[in-house]
């Protein structure tokens, strides 16, 4: 039998529709905005060098706050192992685990910046959930293209290692190819419009062949695109029509009105 105030806690904690609840995840989201903004002034020298001591407070402070905030969600959660699995939970943990880390680890204290991901949680604060849907149209149409890009991705690692082998040959140590995972690095870059300059080709034969590679690297970007593009495509073409009144979505995609209340499915 689960106590009153565990009941209490878990709507507020974990049921964003009650207004309690609701106040609770905007004042959490705003105290991880300020935890993570602390976090990248401490890397600024200038901030640093004045504000060192009470930075480093205020980090403790929100992580002592996430700390106890995480404590009593497993508290009341309805299965704290299913919540400490779950996406949320592993985030919470991880968004307090790097102070505690940087005590042996020093710097390891910013990869709070892990925080943000808890920010997540404002799509079903403010009622977001058709953005939600349009991401999963996103991953429905990368998991449906992932063996077109696979295959791609195969194809350019074998065009880089071909590449930076012929560059070693032509170019050699003394032009700074001193080696052929260099050299592949140097294809990588010059293959994705890059560009450092770090590294580049002083022979006649290495000047041609990056102007061949340059060319092959403007063609190559559009591929992924165009396949990633394709499946979303045919993903939206067939994604059920949902009726923003009666929320049913059996309807057909060239259907102008809702055939269960009538309502017009399209603005």
């Amino acid at each position: 039998m689960r106590s009153p105030l565990r009941n209490r806690l878990y709507v507020v904690i974990f049921k964003s529709d009650s207004p309690s609840g609701k106040l609770f995840d905007v004042v959490l989201i705003g105290a991880i905005i300020a935890s993570v903004l602390a976090v990248m002034l401490e890397t600024m020298p200038s901030v640093r060098a004045d504000y060192a001591s009470e930075l480093y407070a205020l980090e403790w402070a929100f992580t002592l706050l996430f700390t106890i905030e995480y404590a009593v969600r497993l508290y009341c959660a309805k299965s704290w192992r299913r919540y400490a699995k779950s996406f949320y939970g592993i985030v919470d943990l991880l968004a307090i685990l790097p102070t505690y880390v940087s005590l042996l680890f020093p710097g390891a204290q910013y990869f709070l910046v892990v925080r943000l991901l808890r920010t997540l949680r404002v799509f079903r604060v403010l009622k977001l959930a058709e953005y939600l849907e349009e991401a999963d149209v996103l991953a429905r149409a990368l998991r449906s293209s992932r063996k077109k890009i696979s295959v791609f991705l195969l194809a350019v690692t074998t065009l880089i290692v071909i590449i930076g082998s012929l560059m070693y040959l032509v170019e050699g140590p003394k032009n700074g190819f001193t080696s052929i995972p260099t050299s592949m690095y140097w294809a990588v870059v010059t293959l994705t419009t890059v560009g450092y300059g770090d590294i580049s080709p002083q022979t006649t034969t290495g000047r041609f062949l990056s102007a061949i590679i340059m060319i092959i690297g403007y063609a190559i970007i559009a591929v992924p695109t165009g396949i990633v593009t394709a499946e979303l495509t045919r993903t939206q073409d067939q994604q059920p029509v949902r009726c923003p009144n009666c929320k049913r979505d059996d309807h057909t995609i060239d259907a102008d009105y809702c055939k269960f209340c009538g309502t017009k499915l399209h603005a």
